[in-house]
């Protein structure tokens, strides 16, 4: 397969290619997750995906805890429906026990320390009210008075969380606050779920695609062994470079002539770090990440500019700025759809374009 019959292919699973009419929550699940270290990001992802497209439905789900933001791959915040809490958390948490215990500021504080008393402490307080990280360092220093209690506090990311509202409703604001998936939705994440099929869903959203690949979107370690068991169930193809790529049986492979639209991604998109090669969708020479703040802009299926909101209180300004030379119709194109997007993020605001 050549890198724009991958493009095609990954652009079409991820309702990119068009935009499609399936609930929100539907949408969520079949993309497995949505990154969420920014409030707005899965409401940009999803209004460039599902038509159409209403944020108060995914705020509301969000409110009723039908999905919830918690951190899951790479031990990162995701969006995820209630369900895919449960079923998904036990899968990574190796990976993101993996993560907090090796970089970040924790590892040089917890050898010595009784991480089983912390761990109990963390989910008492945590199901006592949902608290910020702030407010659990001051509880273990009040508790270890000589302990590295910031460092400490990055324990609380392994166990199973989940990031309360209002943090994440659309328009609204909160401080990011945490409690248990036990108390926000009475359920513990599930010991019986299944790898094997986090790969085949990864595989019907992201593929045709290498084990490494799964393994840089996911964190999850050593997947060559789960792709080998799943072997005969899947279908195999290769690159241009002669890799051998997996995938899930009748998986869409659309024709790679097909022309894409442009298409806005939020500042944080999996689309993006979907494979540890990203040029199926980020060209070679592009900037990859460009800025906190700014989210992406495809073009004929790659990365081709970045976007940002500007936005003050009388008006706002969506600025645009291409990474390479742009013909009149693609630069027509980007403005027809900026203007929706504007309409999106600010309907009641004058927003002026900058490209």
């Amino acid at each position: 397969m050549t890198k724009r019959a991958l493009n095609r292919a990954l652009l079409e699973r991820q309702m990119l290619l068009r935009r499609r009419r399936v609930p929100a929550l539907e949408a969520v699940e079949r993309l497995v997750a949505l990154q969420a270290q920014e409030p707005r990001d899965p409401y940009v992802a999803l209004w460039s995906r599902v038509e159409p497209f209403r944020a108060e439905t995914l705020s509301d789900a969000l409110e009723d805890r039908r999905a919830v933001r918690m951190t899951l791959l790479r031990g990162t915040l995701h969006l995820v429906t209630a369900r895919d809490a449960i079923g998904l958390r036990a899968l990574v948490q190796p990976a993101i026990e993996r993560v907090i215990f090796s970089s970040s500021p924790l590892r040089s504080a917890y050898r010595g320390f009784d991480m089983d008393e912390l761990s109990v402490a963390l989910r008492g307080w945590l199901e006592e009210r949902p608290r910020k990280r702030a407010e659990l360092v001051k509880e273990i220093s009040a508790r270890w008075p000589d302990a590295d209690a910031d460092s400490l506090g990055y324990a609380m990311y392994a166990l199973p969380t989940v990031q309360v509202t209002p943090r994440g409703l659309w328009r609204r604001s909160g401080g990011s606050a945490f409690t248990t998936m036990e108390a926000w939705l009475g359920a513990s994440p599930d010991p019986a779920a299944e790898i094997e099929e986090l790969v085949l869903r990864y595989l019907a959203a992201f593929g045709p695609a290498t084990p490494a690949d799964f393994q840089y979107w996911s964190g999850v370690p050593g997947p060559a062994e789960i792709f080998e068991r799943l072997r005969s169930r899947l279908r195999l193809v290769r690159d241009e470079d002669g890799r051998e790529l997996f995938d899930v049986p009748r998986a869409p492979l659309p024709d790679p002539d097909l022309l894409a639209p442009v298409r806005f991604l939020p500042e944080y998109d999996n689309v993006v770090i979907g494979h540890k090669d990203r040029t199926r969708i980020v060209a070679d020479g592009i900037p990859r990440w460009t800025e906190v703040g700014w989210g992406s802009v495809l073009v004929d299926g790659s990365g081709a500019a970045r976007w940002r909101l500007f936005e003050t209180k009388d008006d706002a300004t969506l600025r645009i700025e291409a990474f390479r030379r742009l013909t009149r119709e693609e630069r027509a194109e980007i403005r027809a759809e900026a203007r929706r997007l504007a309409t999106f993020l600010a309907p009641e605001t004058k927003v002026r374009l900058e490209l």
